[in-house]
């Protein structure tokens, strides 16, 4: 049995899947990690100026805004995959999060929030009181 094959579908296949990708690129990639009572956020960002990055917390949404300047000059652009501009990128948090504690960090290129757990949504143990009398009362109910 014969297939047919065209070649010419195929690279369209395959530069459209890569077309794909470059658009759902996310234009600040990050990582979300929980390390023991916070949580850990490394964003990277390349070639920001640190004075454009801003993070702020409005209600139970996180937004985080940079900015990388064009190159600009009077050479001939070769090849031009690096974006140009301000980024922006909003997550909303759930509950539980000391959203007042969070620290923010960059270095090598890479924005690093820290988000404490808030103390109430911490586990902890609860004592339960109990008497002498009514041990001895469920001791002999149970007998």
């Amino acid at each position: 049995m014969a297939t047919l094959w065209d070649p010419f579908q195929e690279m369209d296949r395959l530069f459209g899947s890569l077309a794909l990708n470059q658009r759902n690129a996310p234009a600040m990639p990050m990582d979300l990690f929980r390390e023991g009572d916070h949580y850990v956020m490394a964003v990277d960002l390349p070639g920001v100026d640190p004075g454009t990055i801003d993070v702020s917390c409005e209600d139970r949404t996180l937004t985080i805004r940079a900015e990388r300047t064009a190159r600009s000059g009077e050479g001939q652009w070769l090849v031009r995959e690096r974006p140009a501009g301000t980024f922006a990128r909003q997550l909303t948090v759930g509950r539980g999060l000391a959203l007042d504690k969070i620290t923010a960090s960059y270095a090598d290129g890479v924005l690093t929030l820290t988000i404490p757990v808030a103390d109430e949504a911490k586990p902890r143990r609860i004592e339960v009181e109990h008497s002498a009398q009514r041990q001895q009362n469920t001791i002999e109910a149970a007998s």
